[in-house]
């Protein structure tokens, strides 16, 4: 299994990131690409931070105050530039820092050094690195987190940054103070380690060195590297993963709307684009009965689909948990021929696989649905018949074994 590990013993930033994965041997013309979307054409050069020979990217960019609207709008203009992959992690990024910033200074506020064109470069830049890699898993060791105080927009605050605190919290991932004074995990490298850690999550076992890259900050001191480790292993030791992706979680109670109009709504979120959609009765306030509408979405669908739910179900707010880790298995569809009543039809089937092996196959109920209406049928009666069909295929398969 090939996985990305991050070792930030001093720490991480955004720029650290992206050049430590440039060193792995990450795609260097695609990485720029996406990143002078955003900005100037990025400086890439070599350093030495302590002895230690390191790839620093520089980017050129005043600060700025932006919401996420005017990142994602930002984004949205350099989407052509950037991998689909890499834009959509970049906004599940971005959502992260939202969240955090929003906990620690309430709703509607402004990114401060974080919506920074740099800022927006070094997230786009690490993303596009990070997929360029194509890893199976990604593994983040204890990050450091420095001490003493910073001087921001705020003022001046403890080290960790409120927001990089928020981040790490919900993160998962081990810290520990470091060796160096000063903030060595900034928001932005912080949000970036927390979302690949959720996106392509792996244990960690035995493992062989494949690659290793450094990428430097801008503080050099003598004594300290003040560099961020990245390598790229082959783990023999880590259990075989299922194929995995992130979606969004949509959420909103509903206690005016009709079961008609919420079964049609949940079909109209799957034609939307919704992966999946669903309502489950509930008790709500004052002994009102009512519904949990659920829907997830690819994330670069969430918007559009939030928009959908408060227009079909009159609903007034729509709860969104961004990047919702899963595990996937690997689907094929095919046809299965069943002969039934004196009659033969292909019927659609989709597959569901598990390491090469299939484990559940169900035929897609649309179909049966028609052809037990062909035969004046009951539709249980066909979807039995689909499925005994089914269960003799695995077991000539079995016996071929």
């Amino acid at each position: 299994m090939r996985i990305l590990v991050f070792d930030p013993f001093h720490g991480a930033a955004g720029d650290m990131i992206t050049a430590a994965l440039l060193d792995c041997g990450a795609d260097h013309k695609a990485v720029v690409a996406a990143m002078r979307a955003v900005v100037a054409d990025p400086g890439v050069e070599t350093v030495t931070r302590a002895g230690i020979r390191a790839i620093k990217v520089r980017t050129h960019a005043t600060p700025v105050h932006r919401t996420l609207a005017d990142v994602e709008r930002k984004l949205d203009a350099a989407a052509p530039h950037i991998p689909a992959d890499a834009l959509a992690m970049a906004r599940r990024v971005f959502a992260r820092l939202n969240t955090a910033e929003e906990s620690v200074h309430g709703e509607h506020v402004h990114f401060h050094e974080v919506g920074a064109d740099d800022a927006i470069a070094d997230v786009v830049g690490a993303c596009t690195a990070l997929f360029s890699l194509k890893p199976q898993g990604v593994a983040i060791l204890p990050i450091a987190l420095g001490s003493g105080t910073i001087t921001g927009s705020h003022g001046t605050i403890p080290v960790p940054a409120p927001a990089t605190a928020a981040i790490l919290a919900g993160s998962g991932l081990a810290v520990f103070p470091g060796s160096d004074s000063g903030e060595l995990c900034t928001p932005t490298g912080a949000a970036l380690l927390a979302e690949f850690a959720a996106s392509l999550p792996a244990r960690l076992g035995a493992y062989t060195i494949l690659a290793t890259g450094y990428g430097a900050g801008t503080k050099d001191s003598p004594k300290v590297p003040n560099v961020l480790r990245a390598m790229v292993v082959e783990s023999a030791g880590a259990p075989a993963a299922m194929p995995q992706d992130a979606v969004d979680l949509l959420e909103t109670n509903v206690d005016d709307a009709s079961g008609e109009v919420i079964g049609e709504a949940l079909a109209r979120f799957m034609a939307a684009g919704a992966r999946d959609a669903s309502a489950i009765p509930i008790l709500m306030k004052k002994g009102r009965p009512g519904y949990l509408v659920t829907v997830i979405a690819p994330p670069d669908s969430s918007a559009g689909l939030a928009r959908l739910m408060a227009q079909e179900l009159g609903t007034l707010g729509v709860r969104c948990i961004p990047a919702v880790h899963r595990f996937i298995a690997d689907r094929t569809t095919g046809t299965v021929e069943v002969t039934f009543a004196g009659h033969t039809k292909d019927i659609p089937v989709k597959y569901g696989w598990i390491e090469g092996r299939c484990y559940t196959a169900k035929p897609e109920f649309d179909a049966a649905k028609e052809w037990a209406g062909e035969l004046g049928l009951p539709v249980r009666e066909v979807l039995r018949a689909i499925s005994d069909t089914l269960d003799t295929q695995e077991k000539a398969g079995r016996q071929d074994t």
